[in-house]
């Protein structure tokens, strides 16, 4: 990325962590904890003032797996009567308010105890799981994610389309192509 975080980058005029994590309070749904990691001390300043609960994960290098254990631990430790819980990755900067608002309302529709976003070729984040999912999530290891999860109960899964969730930031070359999508 060229030395800067992916969190920092600006879409719309906002950082990708600033806007997840108000597209997350925006819900009222719940507590609202991000997990950092890597550049804690710039990506702190970015989140000033924002009813949140920020969780530290010294072991972010070693996947995935890590930080969202970290963050349902961080969840647990506040709210132990949760429902569910709604997974967010900052990279993806076309998640939206509706996108969210929408999974909620299939999972009170269809009565499934996961909702997935399909894009490409795979069910993955956003995904809301629902708290019976909680102890399954806290097992991964390493680079397992939601993903693997999601698989092994595809018959309890509700499927949402966003195709915008194949955008990506993982490289500066997803970004670069990014940036000049929105200008052509």
């Amino acid at each position: 990325m060229g030395g800067e975080p992916k969190q920092l980058l600006t879409y719309k005029g906002q950082s990708l962590i600033r806007r997840v994590t108000e597209n997350a309070l925006a819900l009222q749904r719940g507590p609202v904890v991000v997990v950092l990691g890597a550049n804690r001390a710039r990506i702190v300043p970015e989140l000033a003032g924002l009813p949140i609960t920020l969780v530290d994960n010294p072991s972010w290098p070693t996947g995935q797996a890590s930080s969202l254990k970290t963050g349902l631990a961080g969840l647990y430790l506040t709210h132990k009567d949760i429902e569910a819980v709604l997974v967010l990755h900052t990279d993806q900067p076309l998640v939206s308010l509706g996108l969210l608002l929408h999974m909620f309302d299939v999972r009170k529709e269809e009565g499934k105890k996961i909702v997935a976003c399909r894009y490409d070729t795979q069910l993955s984040v956003p995904a809301l799981f629902d708290r019976n999912y909680i102890n399954e999530l806290l097992q991964l290891q390493g680079d397992k994610g939601v993903k693997w999860v999601i698989g092994k109960h595809r018959n309890d899964c509700s499927e949402v389309p966003f195709e915008a969730g194949a955008i990506d930031l993982d490289s500066k070359r997803d970004v670069d192509l990014f940036q000049q999508a929105q200008f052509s």
